[in-house]
């Protein structure tokens, strides 16, 4: 926990940094949650517990379950320790539950880096996209077309958008090609439904409480989703994507697989099935049906989020950027 309190703070969330920090001291006021978090042992981070926790407990802030605590998410006060204590001692039970699900962030500014990616394969080919995206969550980065962006000072994406993505840009700019998205569809192990308050309370918690402008846009794609709902099917992802690609492609259509911020929560063998249908994909791809995978993901040493480009039939494996976690910058590689 202080290391991802380091992290926050080094990402510019000050609010999270000193709220994960007090949890550090504190942890202990919650005997249920403390031994769970300290079971995970050296996989902690790779599970992403703190931003479990962070999410629980800016969820009992939003429901004003705790006074202490929705006054410190207010700004009313700076007594991160009094009210961590407080929410902990009473809550313990709640933020088991809420440890032992996956984050479902759904983060559109990652959107941004994928958009990007893609200008430099319809660079490369030209063809409409048809999109697999797996741990969708509630699909929000499927309507990415349906989004406006500036990206190193290339307009691109759907003008008269009410959600707009203007990333800090580093670098040279991307392609400015045309992106055409003919089809989409994602899956997660649990979908989330814009339609329902509880699932969208849901995502909201995983906002960090100090970006607002992060919350606002949210609101605005689940808006979009509601009039515009992704496909979105309930399965395992790896046995999900191999059904997908096992047929062909259609002739003049770019098959590509999208994954932000997933394989961290995936087991070695899911990971295997997944790289296996990917190589089998490329293999079978040819000009006329081109195939590529685009990964927003941490490095092994999990110290740079890596926005990488494989694409097939031409075989190329390429890091296009270098980005911030949740899309807040993009350093795009001259490649």
């Amino acid at each position: 926990m202080h290391r991802q309190s380091q992290v926050m703070r080094a990402i510019g969330t000050p609010f999270v940094a000193d709220l994960l920090a007090a949890v550090d001291r504190q942890l202990d006021k919650a005997p249920l949650s403390a031994a769970l978090i300290r079971s995970w042992g050296d996989t902690a981070a790779s599970s992403a517990i703190a931003m479990r926790i962070n999410a629980a407990l800016h969820a009992l802030a939003r429901r004003g379950a705790e006074p202490e605590l929705a006054a410190l998410y207010a700004g009313e006060n700076a007594r991160f320790d009094e009210a961590v204590a407080l929410a902990l001692a009473s809550h313990d039970e709640f933020l088991v539950d809420w440890l032992l699900r996956v984050p479902q962030t759904n983060e559109i500014g990652r959107a941004a880096a994928f958009h990007a990616a893609l200008m430099v394969l319809a660079t490369d080919h030209g063809h409409p996209f048809h999109l697999f995206e797996i741990g969708a969550s509630a699909g929000l980065n499927l309507n990415l077309a349906r989004y406006a962006y500036e990206l190193g000072g290339v307009r691109t994406g759907d003008a008269a958008s009410t959600v707009r993505i203007a990333p800090e840009w580093r670098g040279p700019p991307p392609p400015a090609s045309s992106v055409t998205v003919a089809e989409t569809r994602g899956v997660d192990l649990h979908p989330l439904d814009v339609n329902d308050p509880a699932a969208c309370e849901r995502l909201a918690s995983f906002i960090f409480a100090d970006q607002p402008d992060r919350a606002r846009r949210l609101d605005r794609a689940l808006d979009i989703a509601r009039r515009h709902p992704p496909r979105l099917d309930t399965g395992d992802a790896a046995i999900w994507l191999a059904d997908r690609l096992a047929a062909p492609g259609a002739d003049h259509r770019h098959r590509v697989v999208l994954h932000s911020m997933v394989l961290q929560y995936l087991g070695t063998a899911s990971r295997a099935t997944i790289e296996a249908s990917l190589q089998q994909a490329g293999a079978a791809a040819t000009e006329a049906r081109p195939f590529a995978c685009i990964g927003f993901e941490w490095n092994a040493a999990r110290d740079r989020v890596e926005l990488r480009l494989r694409s097939w039939p031409d075989g190329r494996d390429r890091v296009l950027a270098y980005c911030h976690p949740y899309g807040a910058w993009i350093e795009w590689l001259d490649v």
